[in-house]
């Protein structure tokens, strides 16, 4: 996460409801509830958010790791996707579709760690996606999206190790008709 990157309105309303559920936890006394809200409402930049939030621990939900040996991983529609996602795969086949799923942060990770299968990650329209931690012995990474983040849209870490399989990155919509294998 670029930390001197301009914080959105969604930025400062997910740091309000992760402050508010700290104080619902008991983590926080309401004095520096007060004060963490006013500071979260009037942050310029990431990195203003970023450090009201350090000393708290991870929600539940934050990391989910799904392991699967051979079955086929999906997730597309209307899901809530979790800050960091690990899959751990032998032959499995993921597909993660973003492009209707509820994203609360404005940065999220992928960690793929995928033997012998391939991974399909499908993205709305303006997120970008960085793919320079993913290594791959025999497979290959191809990204049709942007590499570079822009200030308030969703931006996608994805990390890990493929064998022999594929990581195929793109943006959702309209599928281009092809007759004839043009």
């Amino acid at each position: 996460m670029d930390l001197e990157a301009r914080a959105s309105d969604q930025d400062r309303e997910t740091t309000v409801r992760r402050l508010q559920q700290a104080f619902a936890d008991g983590r926080l006394a309401p004095e520096e509830l007060e004060q963490r809200v006013e500071r979260a409402l009037t942050a310029v930049s990431h990195g203003d958010l970023f450090f009201l939030t350090t000393d708290l621990p991870e929600r539940p939900g934050e990391v989910v790791t799904i392991s699967s040996k051979a079955s086929k991983i999906t997730r597309s529609g209307q899901w809530r996707v979790p800050r960091v996602l690990r899959i751990e795969s032998a032959y499995g086949h993921p597909y993660l579709d973003l492009s209707e799923a509820l994203v609360e942060y404005p940065e999220i990770v992928f960690e793929l760690h995928l033997k012998y299968g391939s991974a399909d990650i499908t993205l709305p329209r303006g997120a970008s996606a960085d793919t320079n931690d993913v290594h791959c012995e025999w497979g290959s990474v191809q990204s049709q999206v942007a590499a570079v983040p822009t200030p308030g849209r969703l931006h996608l870490r994805v990390s890990g190790k493929f064998g022999y399989g594929k990581l195929r990155i793109r943006y959702g919509g309209a599928r281009k008709v092809r007759w004839f294998g043009r």
